[in-house]
């Protein structure tokens, strides 16, 4: 079931996002992902409109929308592979007439998975905070 978060849903989501964070970027150290989980908790996710995906009374992934940017959507690493993540991206699709988000480049299991949705990259760019590079990809046009 994907429904809005609710305040008791945020330390679940901030495990998610962690987890999956550090599985998904190998090639960013740990520390920079650990670093930021209060930003999560106190900016981020309150300025974020965040549906979660629970399963058997359990928060397992979730996506945060922020005005048209799809600005996260994590799903537990152990959960992945499921189509969990399909379902939080065609329920986010229908939020927005358009979606654009930020991927790193060298998370070529994500690139491949937003392509793969429809998604198309529209520019590349190096992310400020990591040094990585990224691509700018959008959904939703004609």
């Amino acid at each position: 079931m994907i429904r809005p978060r609710t305040d008791r849903d945020i330390e679940a989501i901030l495990d998610i996002w962690l987890q999956a964070s550090i599985k998904a970027h190998d090639f960013v150290p740990d520390e920079f992902w650990e670093a930021q989980v209060d930003d999560m908790r106190t900016l981020y996710i309150p300025a974020s409109e965040t549906f979660v995906f629970e399963q058997n009374a359990d928060v397992v992934g979730f996506y945060s929308l922020h005005e048209d940017r799809l600005a996260a959507i994590f799903v537990l690493p152990e959960q992945q592979g499921q189509g969990i993540g399909k379902q939080l991206l065609d329920h986010a699709k229908t939020q927005r007439p358009s979606l654009t988000l930020s991927v790193y480049t060298e998370n070529e299991t994500a690139c491949a998975f937003y392509l793969s949705q429809g998604f198309e990259v529209v520019s590349e760019q190096i992310d400020e905070d990591t040094g990585c590079p990224e691509y700018t990809m959008i959904s939703g046009t004609a």
